[in-house]
């Protein structure tokens, strides 16, 4: 399983990634249109472009403090810069880059493993700085969406809930 590919939704100058955070952090952000505290920019987090990948981790947004699935939108040029600057997590081992990378097992409806890797990433200092002061464009609450998408996926309908999935398709992998 080597194969690596980054699928997201994304247009001309945007990307949408996803995180999963407890209502304290998720509801200021949402009402915000930004996070705000007690979300501590500088502090390691987590985006990851695949919806399927973010349910596998938030257990459908059921977890605790991964009870809220946001859609976070941000810049192209902010994620190609991140992607260019990631050192792989387990090459980071001894120093603490601002962003790591990890390519894991991608997802399917039932949360099983495929045979290709997606990728998340870790921002942390001055990326996860700039990715809360320079890259997020909006805040997008898909936990409902998430609820319903899971609730097919349990009744069997695989059809349905594929066809609530946002559209993912490959991204141009940025040049270094």
């Amino acid at each position: 399983m080597e194969h690596r590919e980054i699928r997201a939704d994304y247009d001309d100058r945007h990307i949408t990634v996803y995180q999963a955070y407890s209502p304290a952090i998720a509801v200021p952000a949402l009402a915000a249109g930004r996070f705000v505290p007690p979300f501590r920019p500088g502090r390691m987090t987590w985006i990851k472009p695949s919806f399927l990948w973010m349910m596998y981790r938030s257990g459908w947004g059921a977890k605790p403090d991964q009870e809220c699935v946001l859609a976070v939108r941000i810049t192209r040029s902010g994620f190609d810069w991140a992607v260019r600057s990631a050192v792989p997590s387990d090459e980071g081992v001894g120093r603490k880059p601002d962003v790591r990378v990890q390519w894991d097992p991608e997802r399917s409806l039932r949360l099983e493993a495929l045979p290709h890797r997606s990728l998340q990433l870790g921002l942390a200092g001055e990326a996860s700085r700039r990715y809360v002061d320079e890259w997020v464009v909006g805040l997008t609450d898909v936990t409902p969406l998430a609820h319903e998408v899971h609730a097919l996926v349990r009744a069997g309908d695989l059809e349905g809930a594929r066809a609530l999935l946002p559209v993912e398709r490959p991204y141009p992998m940025p040049r270094t």
